[in-house]
């Protein structure tokens, strides 16, 4: 049974995730969030060719760790959008990509940093509009029993990243506005 299931979904909040026991309730994303969510999409989506596809805000969960998580963008095999379950299976995802919100950037910097590695996810992209960059995370591990990635590539807004020989242009992405509020 997904984890999800067992609860119900508080408005005006997105639905929950769940990370070590806990359920983790926000609010959905702001205009600009999704402006840059847009323009990582129209990037990537035509360099991944026929069987890969990008879904936006699609869960992804692994019952066996308790972890439920709405990644911002993920690349996964189109095989895995028709199978019968209703979550992402993070072993069929190659790519996840946060976008950094500015209400509550721990839960991309900690919180996922460490479930995305224990789930498998072999990259993970963070992009930060806040100061203007990105970090790519890959190679999940377990260092000390906490589930880590051996590697990570800082770059800043206006550099090309690439990730799994794909490429992303960070000049188009947006910054936060100063005044926005949130």
């Amino acid at each position: 049974m997904p984890l999800r299931e067992a609860f119900d979904k508080p408005e005006p909040l997105a639905w929950p995730e769940i990370s070590q026991g806990q359920l983790l309730l926000m609010l959905g994303p702001k205009k600009q969030h999704q402006l840059v969510v847009h323009r990582l999409r129209a990037q990537l989506e035509p360099q991944l060719g026929t069987d890969l596809i990008l879904m936006p805000g699609t869960d992804m969960e692994d019952a066996a760790l308790g972890i439920l998580r709405v990644p911002d963008l993920l690349v996964i095999d189109e095989e895995e959008a028709t199978a019968d379950s209703d979550a992402i299976d993070p072993r069929r995802c190659h790519l996840v990509i946060e976008i950094i919100s500015r209400s509550n950037p721990g839960n991309d910097y900690e919180g996922k940093l460490r479930d995305y590695p224990a789930m498998s996810v072999p990259h993970y992209l963070t992009v930060d509009p806040r100061d203007g960059t990105a970090v790519h995370h890959w190679a999940p591990t377990r260092r000390t029993g906490e589930p880590t990635y051996d590697n990570r590539q800082h770059y800043t807004f206006g550099e090309t990243v690439a990730v799994s020989g794909w490429r992303i242009d960070t000049a188009v992405l947006p910054r936060y506005s100063a005044d926005a509020g949130w």
